[in-house]
Protein backbone atom coordinates (compact mmCIF):
# COMPACT_ATOMS: atom_id res chain seq x y z
CA UNK A 1 0.00 0.00 0.00
CA UNK A 2 1.08 3.44 -0.73
CA UNK A 3 -1.00 6.34 -0.08
CA UNK A 4 0.03 9.81 -2.35
CA UNK A 5 -0.30 13.21 -2.17
CA UNK A 6 -2.69 15.03 -4.72
CA UNK A 7 -2.63 18.44 -6.26
CA UNK A 8 -5.23 19.67 -4.18
CA UNK A 9 -3.46 18.92 -0.66
CA UNK A 10 -5.82 15.37 -0.37
CA UNK A 11 -4.31 11.88 0.40
CA UNK A 12 -5.30 9.10 -1.66
CA UNK A 13 -4.41 5.46 -0.74
CA UNK A 14 -3.15 2.81 -3.86
CA UNK A 15 -2.34 -1.04 -3.76
CA UNK A 16 -2.30 -3.70 -6.35
CA UNK A 17 -3.66 -6.63 -5.27
CA UNK A 18 -4.39 -10.03 -7.62
CA UNK A 19 -7.59 -11.93 -7.77
CA UNK A 20 -6.91 -15.29 -5.31
CA UNK A 21 -10.17 -17.29 -6.32
CA UNK A 22 -10.08 -18.99 -9.96
CA UNK A 23 -13.23 -17.75 -11.22
CA UNK A 24 -12.13 -14.44 -10.32
CA UNK A 25 -15.27 -11.61 -9.39
CA UNK A 26 -18.22 -13.28 -10.31
CA UNK A 27 -21.41 -12.27 -9.17
CA UNK A 28 -20.88 -13.59 -5.51
CA UNK A 29 -17.53 -12.34 -4.93
CA UNK A 30 -18.08 -9.43 -6.82
CA UNK A 31 -21.03 -8.88 -3.91
CA UNK A 32 -18.96 -9.58 -0.89
CA UNK A 33 -16.56 -7.18 -2.28
CA UNK A 34 -18.78 -4.50 -2.68
CA UNK A 35 -20.44 -5.09 0.75
CA UNK A 36 -17.23 -4.16 2.35
CA UNK A 37 -16.62 -1.56 0.47
CA UNK A 38 -19.82 -0.01 1.78
CA UNK A 39 -19.12 -0.51 4.95
CA UNK A 40 -16.69 2.67 4.44
CA UNK A 41 -16.97 5.96 4.03
CA UNK A 42 -13.96 7.14 1.53
CA UNK A 43 -14.30 7.09 -2.09
CA UNK A 44 -13.40 3.53 -3.19
CA UNK A 45 -12.19 2.74 -7.14
CA UNK A 46 -11.11 -0.54 -8.43
CA UNK A 47 -9.16 -0.44 -11.74
CA UNK A 48 -8.25 -2.67 -14.32
CA UNK A 49 -6.29 -1.84 -17.64
CA UNK A 50 -6.55 1.74 -17.49
CA UNK A 51 -10.38 1.90 -16.14
CA UNK A 52 -11.91 2.42 -13.52
CA UNK A 53 -15.25 1.90 -11.90
CA UNK A 54 -16.75 2.67 -7.70
CA UNK A 55 -15.87 -0.33 -6.22
CA UNK A 56 -19.66 0.66 -4.56
CA UNK A 57 -21.68 -0.43 -7.73
CA UNK A 58 -22.25 -4.19 -8.50
CA UNK A 59 -22.69 -3.21 -12.45
CA UNK A 60 -19.24 -1.43 -12.92
CA UNK A 61 -17.11 -4.20 -10.95
CA UNK A 62 -18.67 -6.76 -12.86
CA UNK A 63 -18.25 -4.99 -16.01
CA UNK A 64 -14.67 -5.12 -15.59
CA UNK A 65 -14.48 -8.93 -16.60
CA UNK A 66 -12.09 -9.73 -13.55
CA UNK A 67 -10.63 -13.23 -13.80
CA UNK A 68 -8.45 -15.45 -11.70
CA UNK A 69 -4.98 -14.33 -11.35
CA UNK A 70 -5.66 -10.34 -12.26
CA UNK A 71 -4.09 -7.54 -10.61
CA UNK A 72 -6.46 -4.82 -10.21
CA UNK A 73 -5.81 -1.70 -8.33
CA UNK A 74 -8.02 -0.44 -5.26
CA UNK A 75 -8.04 3.41 -4.74
CA UNK A 76 -9.50 4.64 -1.72
CA UNK A 77 -9.70 8.25 -1.03
CA UNK A 78 -11.25 9.70 2.23
CA UNK A 79 -11.29 9.74 6.17
CA UNK A 80 -11.10 6.19 6.73
CA UNK A 81 -9.36 5.14 3.66
CA UNK A 82 -6.26 2.93 5.47
CA UNK A 83 -8.90 0.70 6.82
CA UNK A 84 -10.87 0.08 3.57
CA UNK A 85 -7.71 -0.52 1.77
CA UNK A 86 -6.53 -2.94 4.37
CA UNK A 87 -10.36 -4.79 4.49
CA UNK A 88 -10.97 -5.16 0.82
CA UNK A 89 -7.24 -6.22 0.65
CA UNK A 90 -7.60 -9.12 3.23
CA UNK A 91 -10.91 -10.19 1.39
CA UNK A 92 -9.07 -10.45 -1.87
CA UNK A 93 -6.51 -12.00 -0.49
CA UNK A 94 -8.63 -14.45 1.28
CA UNK A 95 -9.89 -15.63 -2.12
CA UNK A 96 -13.04 -14.69 -1.21
CA UNK A 97 -14.16 -17.49 1.44
CA UNK A 98 -14.67 -19.71 -1.94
Amino acid sequence: MFCVLERNGDIMCVKDVTIQNQVGLHARPATFFIQKANEFKSSIWVEKDERKVNAKSLLGVLSLGIVGGTTIKIIVDGSDEKEALEGLVNLVESGFAE
